[in-house]
């Protein structure tokens, strides 16, 4: 008899659960087998559909009580990997606008690490989902695209700067941003320049420092080694790397982090110590986060339009579950998103510029 949870029904009585992993035991295969027949995968026997289909009917199962509560026909979800991002605000807010207006159900999972993501999707599946969006780093694990796929789900790379053939993804160009950004800086006089990484497993890390590295190269400016600063995208990476930088002698006229949460950070540093921000250092971002203007002085940054992209993901990813599902191929489009860059007062001449 296999082991099933419990609940409480409408009288206040326990009650037997059974979920899809009870299934797959009595069925004697894997959880990613059920999902797949649940999901209608074409790929899988005939046989093996019919042990999964038997052993659903003998257990009486059906998708658990929050995935039963839904009326929609497609379910989508979402993994992310940094819950303290002043982005995922923005990403929620337009992944829950759309998926009212696509018709569909979304639900997330957290997952800092790649274990943690990978039980959140298992949780997903076992709720149903057609599809699911990976934010970096996780659009770039091919373990995690092999999980997804051996499920009968549908992925969409989020933001990755290395879209894949045969997987949906929406696409920034990292590179011309940093490049941007860096030149801008370039152009207000600026020659020292300090730079903080991101997260090194994350696609747009790699990509934002060789638009940096690129637009100093161009403009015949060595870089110094001790101007780049290692960062994780977080607000306390950017807390250490500022105090690196910051401690330099000579320090550099302007820094350039690779996201707003850990520029925003080195401003904190920055006029803990008494530095006058653009005046005595500028300081510059990537995303246009909320944070970007929520701080003083606010960031110089690249927007990236998180809240439409997330609905654009979902727009994509509900269309494709649907075409999978009446018998269609799915298309899995690269969509690219373009980026601005955003003036604002903590960049300004390089001291002693101009004099």
């Amino acid at each position: 008899m296999a082991e099933r949870s419990e609940a409480e029904n409408g009288n206040g009585a326990k009650r037997s659960v059974v979920t899809i992993h009870d299934v797959a035991r009595h069925a004697g295969v894997s959880s990613m087998t059920v999902s797949r027949v649940i999901n209608g995968a074409k790929y899988v026997s005939k046989e093996m559909q019919r042990k999964v289909t038997a052993s659903i009917e003998a257990l009486n199962y059906s998708p658990n009580l929050t995935a039963r509560s839904l009326k929609s026909d497609v379910r989508l979800g979402a993994l992310y990997s940094n819950p303290s991002s002043s982005n995922l605000g923005a990403f929620l807010m337009g992944a829950f606008r759309q998926s009212g207006a696509s018709g569909c159900q979304f639900l997330i999972e957290p997952g800092v690490t790649e274990e943690e993501a990978l039980e959140g999707l298992e949780r997903l599946i076992e709720a149903g989902i057609g599809g699911v969006i990976l934010p970096p780093p996780l659009c770039d694990s091919a373990r995690m695209l092999e999980k997804v796929s051996a499920a009968g789900v549908l992925p969409l790379s989020f933001a990755t700067a290395i879209p894949r053939d045969g997987v949906a993804a929406i696409v920034v160009d990292d590179y011309k941003g940093a490049f941007d950004m860096t030149r801008h800086l370039i152009a207000a006089g600026h020659r020292a320049i300090g730079f903080i990484q991101g997260d090194p497993k994350h696609s747009p890390s790699q990509r934002r420092e060789q638009g940096y590295r690129a637009a100093l190269a161009g403009a015949g400016i060595r870089i110094e080694p001790e101007w780049i600063a290692p960062g994780l995208f977080t607000y306390k990476s950017g807390l250490d790397a500022a105090r690196q930088l910051l401690g330099i002698s000579p320090r550099p006229t302007a820094i350039f982090a690779s996201n707003d949460d850990m520029a925003a950070a080195v401003s904190a540093v920055a006029q803990g110590i008494g530095l006058s921000v653009p005046r005595d250092i500028s300081i510059a971002g990537f995303d246009d986060a909320p944070v970007a203007s929520t701080v003083w002085p606010e960031l110089t940054t690249i927007r990236q339009p998180i809240a439409e992209m997330a609905a654009t993901a979902v727009a994509m990813l509900a269309d494709q579950v649907r075409n999978a599902r009446s018998g269609g191929t799915p298309k899995a489009p690269h969509v690219r998103e373009m980026l601005t860059l955003v003036e604002r007062n903590s960049t300004g001449p390089a001291p002693g510029a101009g004099e």
